[in-house]
């Protein structure tokens, strides 16, 4: 370990972030947990960072920390509008889509109209029969494995793990299968914050906009028609981007549970059980990688209504706290590092905590899918095996969201099923 992080930049936004370590670059994505405890060393629980360009930001690492932040959302608001930076910010800041301003979406209302919004996505959600969710990612993933299975070969990741969650969501909410692919490129492209960030954004937009139209004219027994007969007096907009941020934290956190989860198991010698039918181990891997390399990594964020103090810290009134989910999930005052057993322990932060915690039908729904996915690969090519060395496999380069770049395998060539019913 390096005495100092060696991304440190020099500080030009005053006193309170001097030595504040810019929020980008490798470290972020191949070693991350070095990385959170570096900043917990030489910062304490809370750590200034640096935006894209510049712009100030607290990471908040501690637990505790976290846990007190999340649970006061008067003092710590998801009204962006706080934010005291917001002069500084360009029009084509690609961290706009993951820090937005005056979005009327749930992720940044407060008080009684976030709970409204809250209820009817969780309504609309709740109605999905967890049998026909299962039947569904069933016949989606057999779909996905036939296009592969006898080749012998496969990258799970771009032919199956990032496919699959869109997959299923689509047919949740009404959109038709042939949207799939442009949506997981958008999607991919809104939260790695890539120059295309933007685009993505508008692309999913418009895709999210001409599902209500139609689901207004017909609607049918899906997630967006039941949003719309419970809609209390929200505007097709607001609706709108509900839907856009469903199917992203629907999608991506979900297909990367499934990366992460794959990977821990075609590596770790402790799940070897699972490629023999050992299904227990495929729930112990999936609750692991929740707390050791989940998929949300870093979220944005709170914003301070008031100057006050965390972590030791002096925050100041609109100042943007980043909640650390991985780095308050290896805090060493609650977590055993080296690894007692995890399974059955939910209290990690990989799905938020507090009153903008990710809604718990959204939770079932990505861990079905997510399950059913990972059961289905290995029931049907139960030899499969990494084919490369695993120190080769490459993490996406985003602060945000942790997963891989691929995750190629081999395995015993199979024909394919066919559609079934």
């Amino acid at each position: 370990m390096t005495t100092e992080p060696s991304t440190t930049a020099p500080s030009t936004t005053g006193d309170a972030f001097a030595g504040a370590v810019p929020f980008s670059g490798p470290r972020f994505h191949v070693e991350p947990a070095e990385l959170y405890r570096e900043l917990r060393r030489d910062h304490g629980a809370v750590a200034p960072v640096l935006l894209d360009g510049d712009v100030p930001a607290w990471l908040v690492l501690g637990y505790r920390e976290l846990l007190h932040v999340t649970n006061d959302p008067v003092l710590f608001s998801r009204d962006s509008d706080l934010w005291n930076q917001w002069d500084r910010i360009p029009g084509d800041w690609p961290l706009l889509p993951m820090i937005g301003r005056k979005q009327p979406s749930i992720l940044y209302t407060v008080g009684e109209r976030h709970r409204q919004r809250a209820a009817m996505m969780s309504h609309a959600m709740e109605a999905v029969d967890p049998f026909e969710l299962r039947r569904t990612a069933e016949r989606y993933a057999d779909r996905l494995i036939d296009s592969f299975c006898a080749r012998g070969r496969a990258d799970l990741l771009a032919e199956f793990a990032m496919l699959l969650p869109v997959r299923v969501l689509a047919r949740l909410y009404g959109f038709t299968d042939e949207q799939g692919p442009a949506l997981v490129k958008a999607i991919n492209d809104l939260v790695d914050s890539t120059e295309d960030a933007i685009a993505g954004q508008t692309h999913v937009f418009t895709a999210m906009a001409e599902l209500l139209e139609l689901k207004k004219e017909r609607p049918g027994p899906d997630v967006v028609s039941r949003m719309l007969a419970d809609r209390y007096d929200f505007s097709d907009d607001e609706i709108v981007q509900d839907m856009m941020v469903m199917t992203v934290a629907g999608h991506q956190p979900t297909a990367d549970w499934i990366g992460n989860s794959l990977r821990l198991m075609l590596t770790d010698d402790r799940f070897a059980a699972s490629f023999s039918g050992g299904r227990h181990s495929v729930g112990q891997a999936m609750n692991e990688v929740l707390w050791e390399d989940t998929p949300t990594q870093n979220i944005a964020g709170r914003w301070a209504s008031r100057d006050t103090r965390v972590g030791g810290r002096q925050i100041r009134a609109g100042d943007l706290l980043i909640l650390g989910f991985a780095a308050a999930n290896a805090d060493p005052q609650v977590h055993l590092e080296g690894g007692g057993p995890t399974h059955g322990n939910n209290a990690f932060f990989s799905f938020g905590h507090g009153e903008h915690r990710c809604p718990f039908p959204a939770q079932e729904i990505a861990e079905v899918i997510a399950r059913t996915g990972i059961e289905v690969l290995l029931d049907r090519l139960p030899d499969i095996d990494l084919a490369v060395a695993p120190e080769t496999l490459v993490r996406r380069a985003s602060p945000w969201l942790r997963g891989m770049t691929r995750l190629p395998v081999r395995f015993t060539p199979t024909p394919a099923l066919g559609d079934r019913p």
